[in-house]
């Protein structure tokens, strides 16, 4: 039973499947200075999430509770905060890898990870968004430095990363080629895919010359062939941080660039991602929506790795 000083949360003890995951009451945390106590709307899942829970990733061995995106509404701030005030309501991502926690009924935020809901959009459009758009610009705009005019290949368009990189990539005005199922072509095109390419038929290798850019979600073989569909001067932004020695030795041969970036918290890039949901021009397709309770469910359509779009817990 929750008191005035616990909460609900979802942790694990050991690493596994879903059914590691469990209902549990933790003690509710307190704002430092310059943080920000949000009581959890809603909670996006990610790739990071299940991967987290299966192998222990960054985070090593459990206990924790995992979740990094979230949008809610701020119960309380510490000393120093100046742009926050309780009932607020906020969305953003929790510092990654280290600040998880995002998949309970109130989290703390450093002040910097959050900017204000878009008052057009509901929480659990909120909640989907932080994590996915702000890896998609860091790679397209801040590494990649993608120009109107350019040509990017995304691969796999329809997952969470991929779907608002699209949106992105087209608001840049980019010409974009993405790579999906055949089931999923028309939902890319109505994003703004340009072209689309069934990787299940088609070697992207094969059909895809002369882009400037590759956002790479894939990893593996993926990042070292996707340099050779390059321009000269072109980059691979692979948003799996570790692997081969072969890309960035086969992007220094053929005369590209290969990056490896994590995502990180951003306030500024919160700031640009809340604007573009204002004009219309971004928004997340929700795969699923479960209550926090039954965050083994979402993690279990998680690991089919078919979903389009995003899945949210939601927090009563």
């Amino acid at each position: 039973m929750t008191t005035a000083n616990t909460m609900r949360a979802v942790g694990q003890d050991v690493l596994g499947g879903p059914e590691v995951l469990q209902e549990i009451q933790l003690e509710r945390p307190a704002p430092g200075p310059n943080q920000v106590l949000v009581r959890v709307r809603a909670a996006g899942v990610n790739p990071t999430d299940w991967k987290h829970r299966a192998t222990g990733g960054f985070l090593g061995a459990p206990p924790f509770v995992l979740g990094w995106d979230v949008s809610g509404v701020v119960e309380a701030v510490g000393i120093g905060v100046a742009a926050f005030r309780p009932g607020d309501e906020v969305f953003g991502m929790l510092p990654y890898p280290y600040g998880h926690g995002a998949h309970a009924e109130y989290v703390v935020a450093p002040v910097r990870a959050l900017w204000h809901k878009p008052a057009g959009i509901d929480h659990v459009q909120a909640a989907a968004l932080p994590l996915v758009s702000l890896t998609a610009w860091q790679a397209l705009v801040e590494h990649a430095e993608l120009r109107a005019g350019q040509r990017v290949l995304i691969h796999a368009a329809a997952g969470g990363v991929g779907h608002v990189a699209v949106q992105i990539a087209k608001e840049r005005g980019a010409y974009v080629i993405g790579t999906a199922s055949a089931g999923k072509h028309d939902f890319l095109r109505e994003l703004g895919a340009d072209e689309v390419i069934d990787y299940r038929e088609t070697d992207f290798a094969d059909a895809v010359k002369d882009v400037d850019v590759v956002l790479d979600t894939l990893g593996g073989q993926t990042s070292v062939t996707s340099l050779r569909v390059l321009r000269p001067g072109g980059v691979v932004v692979s948003i799996l941080p570790v692997g081969s020695d072969d890309f960035p030795a086969e992007a220094e041969r053929l005369g590209v660039r290969a990056v490896r970036m994590l995502v990180d918290a951003d306030r500024a890039g919160m700031r640009t991602i809340a604007e573009l949901v204002e004009a219309g021009r971004l928004r997340a397709t929700i795969a699923g929506t479960f209550p926090l309770a039954d965050a083994a469910e979402a993690h279990r359509l998680g690991d089919t790795g078919r979903t389009t779009g995003k899945l949210v817990l939601t927090v009563d």
